[in-house]
């Protein structure tokens, strides 16, 4: 049977996707520690592991996340499905603030991260033409139409290296790229997870508009937390319809990795 893990980003709590109880486990890996202990609990009948990326206290800052471990410790747990819910600011005046996005791309603007779990003599020169699972957005993007949300099938996101946000010289230059949403952590958690050939879905939620846009206030921090909270709803609800419908299939993101070691 297919077992799920939730990578879950601001704002949403470890235990608000459980149906009944739950348990903690704390993980070791070659990376050092996860994020925090892995909370472990059921979606419908689907075994469901949950690591909160900053840390349970939002402690943690984008750059000192320790990504390597997360998806090794998921990957341990016998994942073969990762969900990763993700904060993401607005490049696009048609993506509102509250809306979701399932991005099909990704620009890295990231600095400080190891990108991948080969260190030594194996090197590991992935793939990552099409770098989210095409099966798994299919199925957010269903989901998401049957419970009527706003949202976004595709897009390109950019991840910077923060914990700043974007000036606006920068964030006009993002969209002149031809990006849709900027955020913090889908690199390298992407390019980890189809190297641990465990599939890879991103859930974008928009929190407000970049500052590109000068009709708005520049963003800040109270801003993106308050409409968190609401979009941790809509996420809640989409990941109750997604996941209790999964079973386990063969996809190309398993086999990625094995014609990709030199």
């Amino acid at each position: 049977m297919v077992k799920v893990g939730i990578i879950g980003g601001s704002g949403l709590s470890s235990n608000s996707f459980f149906d009944g109880a739950v348990e903690k486990k704390k993980v070791h890996t070659p990376y050092g520690a996860p994020s925090d202990l892995v909370t472990i609990g059921k979606i419908g009948n689907v075994e469901v592991f949950v690591i909160p990326r900053h840390g349970s206290s939002h402690q943690i800052q984008p750059s000192h996340v320790n990504f390597r471990a997360n998806i090794w410790a998921l990957k341990e747990l016998g994942v073969s499905v990762i969900f990763a819910p993700t904060a993401v600011g607005s490049l696009r005046e048609e993506i509102k603030p509250g809306d979701l996005v399932f991005p099909d791309q990704f620009i890295d603007r990231t600095t400080k991260r190891t990108q991948t779990l080969y260190d030594g003599q194996v090197i590991c020169h992935i793939g990552m033409a099409d770098p989210f699972c095409q099966r798994l957005r299919e199925r957010l993007v269903s989901a998401a139409k049957v419970l009527q949300l706003e949202h976004h099938a595709k897009g390109t996101v950019v991840t910077i290296e923060g914990p700043r946000f974007s000036s606006r010289a920068e964030s006009h230059m993002f969209r002149s790229w031809g990006a849709d949403i900027i955020n913090m952590t889908t690199v390298p958690e992407v390019v980890l997870a189809r190297e641990a050939g465990i599939c890879y879905a991103a859930i974008a939620m928009s929190t407000d508009y970049d500052c590109w846009h000068d009709s708005k206030e520049p963003v800040t921090l109270d801003m993106v937390l308050a409409t968190m909270k609401d979009n941790a709803e809509r996420v809640t609800r989409l990941l109750k319809k997604v996941i209790p419908e999964l079973h386990e299939e063969e996809c190309s993101c398993h086999e990625a990795s094995k014609s990709a070691l030199l």
